[in-house]
């Protein structure tokens, strides 16, 4: 086994979209992180909600509305997003949407 994970293209790991719903999929785990693909169809949206643990979203492709703690943002292409564990959160795309998110146990 390979001591690293590379990924040449994080848009084509993305589970296919479904036209009105929400996929994710895990691509990888340790004992310090867990990586997690999301695909967005246009209007589909994660609702606001806390995550226990520090958490990086990274906007791969596609537009969004984002909240962070009660302030709204647009996110696109090449967003970063660095949020403290129990940080109230939503994203809700506006186009199709590939999200990474970065979960630090």
């Amino acid at each position: 086994m390979k001591p690293y994970l590379l990924v040449q293209d994080l848009a084509h790991e993305t589970p296919e979209l479904p036209s009105d719903s929400i996929l994710s999929r895990t691509f990888y785990e340790d004992a310090q992180m867990k990586a997690i693909l999301f695909g967005f169809a246009p209007g589909q949206e994660l609702s606001e909600h806390t995550a226990s643990h520090p958490a990086v979203l990274h906007f791969v492709h596609g537009e969004a509305d984002l909240t962070l703690g009660g302030e709204e943002h647009k996110a696109g292409p090449g967003t970063w997003v660095h949020m403290d564990a129990k940080l109230t959160h939503s994203v809700k795309a506006r186009t199709p949407v590939t999200m990474l998110l970065l979960l630090f146990k």
